[in-house]
């Protein structure tokens, strides 16, 4: 497994079998040797491009909050972690996936959140600035690494984790570490669920989207279900649903629905409609290579999506946030007309599509063009 510059060596792994995860006892990295890296060094300062701080379209900007990690993706499908022969080292951590989604996609976007003041972090750093996300808000910890994510895919695409954060820097981010002139500047803040899990990152979280709601920004939630993070199924349940009256636009899937209401279906639009709340302008259910549906105060009804050979499905919501958001950050008048909005997320269903032929999430996301292309090509 090549890691370039960024060798790590483990001391010691414990496995916690209540959870269904990996603890990392400690990680000792290698000596920072790149001079492109050193710059990077200063703890709770933004990162500035070559060219000093970004220059943001402010009135479409999207602010994406939340972790940014390494996914570790087996290079062959269909195996146990313990039997894949290699893996491909891939950024990731959905948040950041949107950033650069929408980034990739031609819109403006910059995230917020905080890596270890490592390798790994510095090269998601740089990875942020060469795909032109504003990584202004991005935060280094001395003290703790930046999480990984051991991904085993199936014969099919799909996928089960096994993390590396006890804690992991992007836990750590405090309120006082946040650019709230950044998250005032937004036209919509994004975030998802594991940044609800633990102090002081869970405090962080709530002061930047009161900040964010409090200058008129929309709001948009992804709540990304990653059970094996949170202490109990209970406890996932109830973080989750803690925030869910803010959102003004949700997006989820399927397993999430039923989760959310334990057990009930979630075909059925009248128990998707129990999720629904006074203060909310979208709902989005994501049903993967059959599309999405959509629900507002107005109306509702479903879209259909793309057939694609799936190779890894790391991503794909993410691309699918990344397609819809693009759009709405341009024109939110989408929302109250249908069959424009019914275009839009065609576009975001082309998107995911795209997403899972390739492996790696953010390797994997597609240019405004070459959806645009497939579009054309299959007549959605």
């Amino acid at each position: 497994m090549a890691l370039h510059s960024a060798a790590v060596s483990f001391c010691c792994v414990s496995f916690n079998p209540q959870a269904s995860l990996f603890r990392q006892c400690s990680i000792k990295p290698s000596r920072l040797s790149s001079p492109s890296l050193l710059r990077f060094r200063i703890q709770g300062k933004a990162v500035e491009s070559g060219n000093g701080p970004f220059e943001v379209d402010d009135s479409s900007l999207v602010v994406c909050f939340g972790e940014m990690l390494i996914d570790f993706v087996p290079t062959t499908s269909g195996l146990a972690l313990a039997e894949a022969p290699a893996f491909k080292k891939a950024p990731g951590g959905a948040p950041a996936n949107v950033a650069v989604g929408i980034a990739r996609l031609g819109g403006a976007s910059a995230f917020i959140g905080k890596v270890g003041e490592d390798e790994f972090g510095y090269m998601l750093a740089n990875i942020l600035k060469e795909n032109n996300v504003n990584n202004e808000g991005m935060r280094f910890d001395p003290g703790a690494r930046t999480a990984l994510a051991f991904v085993t895919l199936r014969k099919d695409g799909e996928r089960e984790f096994m993390f590396y954060r006890n804690p992991s820097a992007d836990m750590l981010l405090q309120e006082a570490e946040l650019d709230f002139e950044l998250i005032r500047k937004a036209k919509i803040f994004h975030y998802g669920s594991i940044s609800l899990i633990t102090e002081p990152c869970k405090s962080a979280h709530i002061a930047a989207a009161k900040a964010a709601k409090e200058a008129g920004v929309i709001l948009s939630y992804d709540p990304n279900l990653r059970l094996p993070l949170w202490p109990s199924a209970e406890s996932a349940r109830e973080g989750i649903l803690s925030i869910w009256d803010t959102a003004e636009i949700i997006k989820i899937s399927e397993e999430e629905i039923s989760f959310l209401t334990q057990g009930e279906d979630p075909y059925d639009d009248n128990v998707v409609r129990k999720l629904y709340h006074e203060n909310l302008k979208l709902l989005l259910v994501t049903e993967g290579p059959e599309g999405c549906r959509y629900y507002t105060k107005e109306f509702s009804g479903r879209v259909k999506g793309l057939k694609a050979e799936a190779v890894d499905t790391t991503g794909a919501g993410d691309a699918f946030v990344a397609g819809i958001l693009s759009q709405l950050a341009l024109d939110t008048s989408l929302l109250q007309n249908e069959d424009r909005l019914r275009d839009a997320l065609r576009f975001a269903n082309a998107c995911g599509a795209l997403t899972v032929m390739e492996r790696g999430a953010i390797p994997a996301l597609p240019t405004r063009e070459t959806v645009l292309k497939i579009i054309k090509q299959t007549h959605v």
